[in-house]
Formats: C-alpha cells, sequence, structure tokens
C-alpha cells in the first residue's frame, strides 16, 4: 500500500519524478547510498518526530544526525523519534521506507538545512528499494512547511 500511495501521490503532484526501484535495499542510508551510486549525504532520510505536542517528518541528510540541544532551542522541546508501528500509524509507511509523499494523514514536513549542500537528494519512495530523486528546492516546494536547523553533521562536536 505504501509504494501504491506514493506512486499515486507523485502521479497527481509531481509527474516528472522520477521513481527509482532497485534490485537491492534503500531501507538505510548506507543500502541506499550504495544501490543510488550517490555519497550517503544525498539520502534524504525521513524521521518520524514527537517534540513535545508537535508531531513531523523531518528530512535531512543521510549523514546527519537530530540534535536534541538545536531541537529544544527551535521547538522548546526534547525530540523523540516515534517507534516503527505509530510511525506507520501516522505516516502509512514502513521504517525504511518512510518518505514525505503519498503520506496517510497530514503532517508538517521540515526541512533540515543541512540539506541545502546539495543539489539532488534521494528520500525514500514507499518502500524498502525505492527512492524518488528530487532537486532540494523542489522537494521542499512539494512537501515542505519550513526550513529548520535540528540537526548535526558527523564533523560537529557536541549536541545530543
Amino acid at each position: 500500500m505504501s509504494l501504491d500511495s506514493v506512486k499515486a501521490w507523485l502521479a497527481a503532484h509531481a509527474p516528472d519524478l522520477k521513481l527509482i526501484e532497485v534490485e537491492g535495499t534503500t531501507a538505510t542510508v548506507a543500502t541506499a547510498a550504495s544501490a543510488l551510486g550517490v555519497e550517503p549525504g544525498r539520502i534524504a532520510k525521513t524521521l518520524a518526530v514527537r517534540a513535545g505536542e508537535q508531531l513531523f517528518l523531518l528530512c535531512t541528510r543521510g549523514d546527519a544526525r537530530l540534535d536534541n540541544r538545536k531541537c529544544k532551542d527551535e521547538l522548546g522541546a526534547r525530540p523523540r523519534m516515534l517507534g516503527a508501528e505509530e510511525t506507520f500509524e501516522v505516516t502509512g509507511h514502513r521504517i525504511g521506507g518512510v518518505c514525505p509523499f503519498g503520506l496517510k494523514q497530514p503532517l508538517p514536513v521540515y526541512l533540515d538545512v543541512s540539506l541545502k549542500a546539495f543539489d539532488v537528494v534521494y528520500p525514500a519512495g514507499g518502500s524498502l528499494n525505492t527512492s524518488v530523486e528530487v532537486t532540494v528546492d523542489r522537494l521542499f516546494d512539494l512537501v515542505a512547511d519550513r526550513w529548520v536547523d535540528l540537526c548535526r553533521l558527523p564533523e560537529e562536536a557536541g549536541g545530543a
């Protein structure tokens, strides 16, 4: 169902975007980067997050990590990533295929500023072996509510 909802959403909102299906898996940043032949940072991982009463999806570059301090400063609460079942309940997507397209229910989608380092990124496509090739600007125009600075890169000290 999840892949079908993404295909239907793309057909209705962005028929020009390329849905990439691979033989292997794209369920993790490492496997997606390998399958697509891109650096891990270009994988736009989508996290289902709760910060206080706020529930949202956060798209960030694959090698970034959610930073508790940045989240608390920007949203007023520490972030908590949803578990697998709750993520599926609110998005309609299983872990490994979570993306901001074809959602079960409307959710705010925030794009982390770390994505701005790239022109093209690859969010999941609703299943464990699909991705979508999209420019960062287009991803924002299609799904995002706002830009946020909630993550840190591996080379940045502190945070969590």
